[in-house]
């Protein structure tokens, strides 16, 4: 049973925010430059790195598919990123999960056929940590992906939904990661709304999903609007260099 916690004060969460509102956002493309693409977010209070190498021979080569190629993905919080990692070293429980359904998100679009016998590896750094790290991550790699130019057939995104009390709330901070009655990570393929991620702490009744996923569709609008933004602004920044 989760200790109860105040998450809301005169009818808005505690950062003032309201229930379908989302935390800012902020993408810069490529800060890894030995990558084939990368890009760094800040959300709120998290700060992560995402880089794509690839496509690449896989190795070793028992794991190759002569079909197409296979993603690989790492998922790691710094000792450093928040009270609950630190000192800790090295791949938990819930790293190997996250990157396991990050994974899952991207081969659900990367044209893997394209690729045969390679791999494709994601890997997602957590400096520091405030929330919905996982969608982030996914939100951070899929810039990162399309700035290595690895064609995929949609960009997706990702946001928590939740539960504080009664309200059905968007983009959970890290207290209200916490402390809410649900959490519900979502990624979605905006292009035709469909659901790669959807995994749940607490419960919700149905009409309660159905209201959160209304949020995360319109907050999606947001999200893929900074993401494309950020893909394209080495291009416009080139663009006016050599204008």
């Amino acid at each position: 049973m989760k200790e109860k916690k105040e998450l809301m004060k005169e009818g808005k969460r505690l950062d003032g925010r309201g229930m379908g509102d989302l935390r800012h956002i902020a993408i810069t493309a490529n800060p890894i430059k030995n990558a084939a693409g990368s890009a760094y977010i800040e959300w709120g209070g998290n700060k992560i790195l995402a880089a794509v190498y690839g496509p690449r021979e896989a190795l070793p080569k028992h794991i190759s598919d002569p079909q197409r190629a296979i993603i690989k993905c790492r998922y790691m919080m710094a000792p450093f990123s928040s009270l609950e990692e630190h000192g800790r070293v090295g791949m938990n429980r819930r790293a190997v999960e996250i990157s396991k359904v990050t994974k899952e998100t991207f081969e659900s679009v990367v044209m893997l056929e394209m690729f045969p016998g390679s791999e494709i590896s994601i890997m997602i750094e957590v400096l520091q940590g405030d929330g919905g790290t996982r969608a982030a991550g996914i939100t951070c790699a899929a810039v990162a992906m399309a700035l290595s130019g690895i064609p995929m057939t949609d960009l997706p995104y990702a946001v928590s939904a939740g539960k504080i009390g009664s309200d059905v709330v968007l983009d959970l901070n890290k207290i209200e990661d916490n402390y809410s009655d649900a959490d519900m990570p979502i990624a979605v393929n905006p292009r035709n709304r469909e659901v790669t991620l959807l995994q749940m702490d607490g419960e919700m009744t149905r009409e309660e999903i159905r209201k959160a996923m209304d949020m995360v569709i319109e907050a999606g609008k947001t999200i893929s609007r900074i993401q494309r933004e950020a893909i394209l602004a080495p291009y416009q920044k080139a663009s006016e260099a050599y204008g």
